[in-house]
């Protein structure tokens, strides 16, 4: 019954506003729980993640990574004859493909395994557990009822002011994983992780690209600044300092003009092919009745407490539109804890800091906790360790020897605050030190626990020896 506008029955014990990640996994943990359950969707089910974000972007990356390791396939005694060429299309194709099959088996899930039915149209709260349907066919609206509602709208990207996006010379993350033709130079405005990941994908494929605005500033500042020594290595274009506003960017028929200027006041003008906006995302809130429901806002987001309950009882939301972290692994955990909630089966709940942020630009970057800076603020006294990449044999084997990672502890308590890793693997490596977090590990916890050699997951064991003043392999 997935993606019908069928109406069926008109009674649920739950109904979720919106599929994308966080939305489809609670449908399918409350179908194990025994609950009827359905979900309201106007796109496709799966939502941003996997159909314009994470996945789609995710697979340009890795034929990003492939091309880096054929053009340093000589050191590895490899050779390759001929020119060294990149099919954009292809890699395009290849994306859709990776997108397609994990659509496929999550309607697998819907439609034969749980059997929930997903109606397909734009949704609207009519009531706190009524949701309004107008479904895409044209065929007349209709209404759920439901015991508990949960919202799952999600979030968009967020446009320079003043500035619209026109999906063609001033695009965002949306039109990227969709452009059928890969231009041959970018301005990329928003150094945070969809800008670094967009700026790698691009300067590796062999567009021209400008960096504008400061680099993973939401990241420790040291991985800040080794991304950012990173990117001129590659010879990539930076304007970190720069804050250009609309009135700073002319769109032309052929291009788009930038204008900036540095410190000290000289203008810089750089032409592009394309502007990438990537200054953050923004929610969903608009029309969908949460005025009419009573739905508290803060700014572009729903308030929620630690169960996802927003302040109107029965009404839950989840994921990037209650704005406590805008990632999807974040989005899934959020939705089995407010349907399990709605079960009574008292979940425990999310600690944010114990969420793992993960950029996959070149190098990677994994992080979870606070920073350096963020401890110190917060009062704690902090004492840091830190490995490089370049004495773990495997980064070196592997010919990506770049990074580092870095712990963070309280120096009275022993507490794991943070870790911080860029280099090979981070976005796998973060998982272990996510697990230390959520377990209260400390750093010598985890230097006594053993890790494989040769792994690069020993940069984790060798970090905390060094804090713990015992370093070993420096």
């Amino acid at each position: 019954m997935s993606e019908s506008s069928a109406v069926g029955g008109t009674q649920f014990d739950l109904v979720l506003l919106g599929g994308g990640t966080g939305g489809y996994v609670a449908a399918i943990r409350a179908k194990q729980l025994g609950l009827n359950v359905a979900v309201v969707e106007e796109l496709k089910l799966g939502g941003t993640c996997l159909h314009r974000g994470c996945i789609p972007t995710k697979a340009m990356l890795k034929s990003a990574g492939v091309l880096d390791q054929v053009r340093s396939a000589k050191e590895f005694g490899i050779n390759i004859g001929g020119e060294i060429s990149f099919d954009y299309e292809t890699a395009l194709s290849r994306s859709m493909k990776v997108v397609d099959g994990q659509y496929k088996g999550l309607q697998y899930l819907f439609d034969k395994k749980h059997k929930i039915p997903v109606f397909m149209g734009r949704g609207r709260l009519i009531g706190p557990t009524t949701v309004g349907v107008t479904p895409n066919d044209g065929s007349a609206p209709f209404s759920l009822q439901a015991r508990d509602v949960i919202i799952n709208t999600g979030s968009r990207p967020r446009p320079i002011k003043g500035l619209p996006y026109d999906g063609l010379r001033v695009i965002n993350s949306d039109h990227a994983v969709v452009l059928e033709h890969m231009p041959k130079s970018f301005i990329i405005r928003g150094g945070g992780a969809t800008g670094v990941e967009w700026a790698s994908v691009y300067h590796r494929y062999g567009a021209k690209v400008t960096l504008v605005g400061r680099i993973v500033p939401q990241e420790d500042h040291e991985v800040s600044e080794h991304l950012t020594r990173a990117f001129n290595r590659s010879k990539m274009d930076l304007l970190p300092e720069a804050r250009p506003s609309a009135d700073d960017f002319e769109v032309k028929k052929d291009g788009v003009v930038m204008r900036t200027k540095d410190a000290k006041g000289k203008e810089r003008v750089v032409e592009a092919e394309v502007l990438l906006v990537a200054i953050g995302r923004q929610g969903n809130i608009e029309d969908i009745g949460l005025e009419e429901a009573g739905v508290r806002t803060e700014g572009e987001y729903i308030p929620v407490d630690a169960m996802q309950r927003t302040n109107i009882p029965h009404l839950y939301a989840i994921g990037d539109v209650n704005g406590q972290q805008l990632l999807a692994h974040t989005a899934m955990h959020q939705g089995i804890i407010a349907v399990e909630h709605i079960c009574g089966l008292d979940p425990f709940p999310l600690d944010i800091l114990n969420s793992p942020s993960c950029t996959y630009c070149e190098p990677e970057i994994g992080s979870v906790g606070l920073t350096e800076r963020e401890a110190t603020k917060l009062g704690h006294e902090v004492k840091v360790g830190r490995f490089p990449m370049r004495p773990n044999a495997k980064a070196v084997i592997e010919g990506h020897a770049d990074g580092f990672t870095k712990m963070v502890a309280d120096a009275e308590t022993d507490d794991l605050l943070g870790v911080h890793i860029i280099g090979p693997h981070a976005t796998e490596l973060i998982a272990e030190a996510a697990l230390g977090r959520l377990l209260q590990s400390t750093p010598q916890e985890i230097a006594l626990n053993v890790h494989p050699h040769p792994t690069v997951s020993e940069v984790l064991g060798e970090a905390a020896h060094d804090l713990l003043g015992h370093a070993i392999h420096i």
